[in-house]
């Protein structure tokens, strides 16, 4: 057995045309499997998979607004007709629109962080299920983060969201080992992505999370991609319903 094979899997990667997401997507690729790269946006989908077709893999391009039920039910639909039933599920894609206390957040704002981050999940989810259950063998990979385990003064809703995120892998996990499903968390600490930009741009804030980071250094998108690489593939059979912390350490303190 190959531990990390994934030749002949055909997974669908959320919010993977940049950043942590399309390092995710090009990780799978590589590894052998059929690759899905979904995000809002036609164009930057396109051009994250020509990318992995140009370094010898196969994906294609299908975007889709996660909080949308239909299009995920189109997104799934078009998968199966393009590259066959789906073995491997990340969800990647999430939003925050909210920075502040949770004392100033409206409902409009917190339902759509809900939505978008925990709700999308359980529907990709269930409409996934039925491919992996035919086969016995399925992963699910859902991205959190540590702010779903530490408390914030500006992430408060998000951290929930993300928190939850993690508990629905546990139950899904439980739920579905009986078709040998495995459903994990991971969860990214600060990776030098846009979406983090500002922290990592900002020398005196750098500085400060080099400070309390135990390996020394900012995370890498490949640092995450290699994990989800793992959890998908041989090497991770025996692991479901668990989060596993890409920090560097932080969160060991």
């Amino acid at each position: 057995m190959r531990l990390f094979d994934l030749t002949g899997k055909t997974a669908v990667v959320t919010g993977s045309s940049r950043g942590i997401g399309r390092a995710i997507a090009g990780a799978l690729a590589e590894a052998g499997a059929r690759v899905v790269v979904s995000s809002r946006k036609a164009e930057p989908c396109e051009e994250a998979a020509a990318a992995i077709r140009a370094a010898g893999g196969t994906a294609v391009a299908i975007p889709c607004h996660v909080g949308e039920k239909a299009q995920l039910e189109r997104l799934v639909a078009e998968t199966r007709t393009r590259l066959g039933a789906i073995d491997i599920l990340v969800c990647h894609a999430g939003i925050n629109p909210h920075f502040g206390p949770l004392a100033e957040i409206d409902d409009r704002a917190f339902d759509r962080i809900m939505q978008t981050n925990v709700r999308s999940i359980l529907w990709l989810a269930h409409m996934v299920q039925p491919d992996m259950a035919a086969k016995r063998d399925g992963a699910i990979v859902i991205t959190s983060s540590i702010s779903g385990v530490r408390a914030s003064p500006n992430l408060g809703a998000y951290g929930i969201s993300k928190a939850a995120e993690m508990s629905l892998a546990r139950n899904l996990a439980l739920e579905w080992g009986k078709h040998n499903i495995r459903v994990n968390c991971i969860a990214p600490g600060v990776i030098r992505t846009d979406f983090a930009r500002a922290l990592w741009e900002d020398q005196v804030r750098t500085e400060r999370q080099l400070a309390r980071t135990p390996l020394g250094r900012i995370g890498e998108t490949d640092d995450v991609a290699g994990v989800v690489v793992m959890l998908a593939s041989p090497a991770g059979k025996y692991i479901t319903g668990q989060t596993i912390i890409i920090d560097g350490g932080v969160t060991i303190d």
